[in-house]
């Protein structure tokens, strides 16, 4: 008998056992896992909110001494032009040379990991087990055992039984738990993709960035795309990412499909020219799905068992372990019996839905955006006119923005990685064509409350669950917390555009931030161009007073094009 089992020990099940153990010693927490580990799996490339995940559990330090190389950001040949364009996590691409390893600080707080899963895994589940973790390997679960909308015990491999208190599915792909209460899946979106990898040794770097840092490639081609992810000083994943469609009509194999692939991108052909395979090649199907619900009586779904998004944004493992740490959480409040339980339930699995529903609705814009699938024109296409999206850019942010820019990094605004500004230049660069700013038309705001009922969303911080206000309107929210929090309370002082971010600039010049009064004023500042854009304030422009003009250039500090084509 314990308080909490988990079923599967990859990044879910792992993060979500050292949350309870972290901030509740006293918790029996069990993990099943049916491999034993190291063992490989895909998905290697990390966004920075993982780094506050490892550093809360106190594993930060162990992932940095596994000297993986530092994801500074990506190269990627995608969009209209054939030319190649980055994304940096550390603005201007300024990534100070320091000895390895490093502390959680400074630039690091801004930076990811490319890791190798058979390593990493193994590290989050080990510290899983010295936190105080029963950790099982080799052990599945072959049996639910089933009682109305509650789990009654698990029938491991073994034969032997287990109950719980709390139950936990971090199993999958194979949703096991998930499957036993007959909860159902949705594929939301028109990607249909399979993804065909191996693993390369010796293969060339792209870009070496100060100590350990370097980019990952993402390449698109006329029949899909390739990843290069080097994973260790000698060792790199390499997948290619199709259509379901386009595999099956080829008539090839996926091991010829593959090479035939990366012998068609020139980018990729150099760096793996003095390169050897592993002879790894493993094929799945990456389709986009989505959980009808994430809880029940006793139980939470919890990574990939929560759904799926694309992999262009490199989000599966965020959102995994982003998803477990707040099953945890609530977990931890439900013991401590200071919420209504439905809340907590309730709250997690609309944060999950919002979250991946958002991260599938940018991946398809991705694929509608890209004009280099010169083989795959109907199919893009299709993406675009299934969402009913338009590629102008100011039309695409709108769309992108519908239920979700909110909802992806609590107290911030933005998804993916990507925030406001660059998720403008983006669509900009997509359409070639520079998307405008709401703020850059009007020069005065005040805030419209008509109709607007507060309600409250739940905040995750420090192992406890807090209730803060988010204002209700029409389907859509606004919580109020953070630099969400900040703007609000600025625009109950302030009107006057320029007088809004006199009082920002004022505030971060008063207080020690990790960025500088000008980078944080661009971040504090991208809330009203959502409040604008939304409706939850009245803006007007009055040729009397002074205004702002913000750019978004198709060029710029967080998206750049590259100077050497």
């Amino acid at each position: 008998m314990y308080d909490v089992a988990i079923i599967g020990g990859g990044p879910a099940g792992s993060t979500a056992g050292s949350i309870l153990k972290t901030y509740n010693p006293d918790l029996s927490v069990a993990i099943f896992e049916k491999e034993t580990f190291p063992r490989d799996h895909v998905g290697e490339s990390q966004l920075p909110p993982i780094s506050r995940i490892l550093d809360e559990i106190g594993c930060w330090d162990k992932v940095e001494a596994a000297n993986f190389p530092i994801k500074v950001g990506a190269t990627y040949k995608w969009g209209a032009s054939p030319n190649l364009w980055e994304f940096y996590f550390v603005r201007s691409g300024k990534f100070e040379s320091k000895p390895r390893p490093g502390q959680y600080e400074g630039q690091r707080l801004q930076t990811a990991f490319q890791v190798d899963r058979a390593v990493y895994d193994k590290i989050l589940l080990d510290h899983a087990q010295e936190l105080g973790c029963e950790v099982f390997q080799g052990v599945g679960v072959s049996r639910i055992g089933v009682k109305d909308d509650s789990v009654t015990g698990l029938t491991l491999s073994s034969g032997e039984t287990v109950a719980a208190r709390h139950y936990m599915d971090a199993s999958g792909n194979a949703a096991i738990l998930r499957k036993a209460m007959g909860v159902a899946v949705d594929q939301p979106g028109a990607l249909r993709n399979i993804a065909i990898w191996d693993y390369w040794e010796n293969a060339e770097w792209a870009a070496s960035i100060g100590v350990g840092g370097t980019m990952v490639q993402v390449m698109s081609i006329g029949t899909g795309w390739i990843w290069f992810i080097p994973l260790s000083p000698t060792r790199t994943s390499i997948g290619f990412v199709c259509p379901g469609e386009h595999y099956k009509s080829s008539g090839k194999t996926p091991e010829a499909l593959y090479l035939e692939a990366l012998a068609q991108e020139p980018h990729i052909s150099a760096l793996i020219k003095n390169a050897q395979r592993e002879g790894k090649l493993a094929a799945t199907k990456d389709w986009s799905s989505l959980s009808e619900r994430m809880t029940g009586e006793n139980w939470f779904l919890i990574g990939e068992t929560t759904g799926f998004a694309d992999p262009i944004l490199a989000a599966g493992m965020t959102l995994s372990q982003s998803s477990a740490r707040e099953a945890a959480y609530s977990i931890l409040e439900l013991e401590r019996g200071e919420h209504d339980p439905d809340w907590l339930k309730s709250h997690y699995g609309t944060l999950q839905s919002n979250r991946i529903q958002q991260h599938i609705r940018f991946a398809d814009f991705w694929y509608a955006a890209n004009g280099q699938f010169t083989d795959l024109k109907d199919y893009t296409a299709k993406i675009a006119e299934d969402a009913g999206l338009s590629l102008d850019p100011d039309e695409a942010f709108r769309w992108l923005g519908t239920g979700g820019f909110v909802d992806d990094l609590q107290g911030q605004v933005g998804m993916g990685g990507f925030d406001i500004g660059s998720i403008k230049q983006l669509t900009g660069l997509f359409a070639e064509k520079q998307a405008d700013w709401e703020m850059n038309k009007v020069n005065v705001v005040q805030l419209d409350l008509e109709g607007v009922e507060v309600s409250k969303t739940a905040i995750y911080d420090g192992g406890r669950i807090t209730a803060c206000k988010c204002l209700m309107r029409e389907g859509r929210k606004f919580p109020l917390f953070g630099l969400n929090d900040l703007m609000f309370q600025v625009l109950q002082r302030h009107s006057d555009i320029v007088d809004v971010l006199k009082a920002l600039e004022q505030f971060f010049r008063s207080r020690s931030v990790n960025a500088t009064p000008q980078q944080a004023l661009m971040y504090a500042i991208q809330p009203l161009e959502i409040l604008i854009a939304e409706g939850w304030a009245k803006a007007s422009f009055d040729p009397s007073k002074p205004r702002v003009r913000l750019s978004s250039p198709l060029s710029g500090e967080v998206i750049k094009l590259r100077s050497d084509q």
